[in-house]
């Protein structure tokens, strides 16, 4: 068994800027996991975006706090806490936080093995 923690040193040694507008860390990846490429946090300030971007993996954001706007392809739908956005692999997809606090989101990544 594995317990990982987002304040662990492992996990805040992984602190990257994500596609422009987030500020996201890796909870579990490859040195890790076996079948099921990461899980990671991603925290978005107000106004801020995760500006679009194309992954060629299966993914899917699952809101833990905060609004937002979710676009996958051409569609464009709001997003609040409870909602998992599943995006294909090689789908275009962005995310605008929308409301007055911090968006944070768990992405879950899968490789097409």
């Amino acid at each position: 068994m594995l317990v990982r923690n987002i304040s662990d040193k492992e996990v805040l040694e992984t602190t990257y800027r994500a596609h422009g507008g987030g500020i996201a860390q890796m909870i579990l990846d490859r040195r890790n996991l076996k079948e099921i490429g990461f899980l990671a946090i991603a925290r978005l300030d107000p106004g801020k975006e995760l500006e679009a971007h194309v992954d060629p993996m299966e993914e899917i954001y699952f809101i833990v706090h905060g609004t937002g706007e979710m676009t996958v392809g051409e569609d464009r739908r709001p997003v609040k806490p409870g909602d998992a956005i599943w995006i294909p692999a090689g789908d275009s997809h962005a995310l605008l936080n929308t409301g007055e606090e911090q968006c944070v989101i768990l992405v879950v990544a899968s490789p097409a093995w």
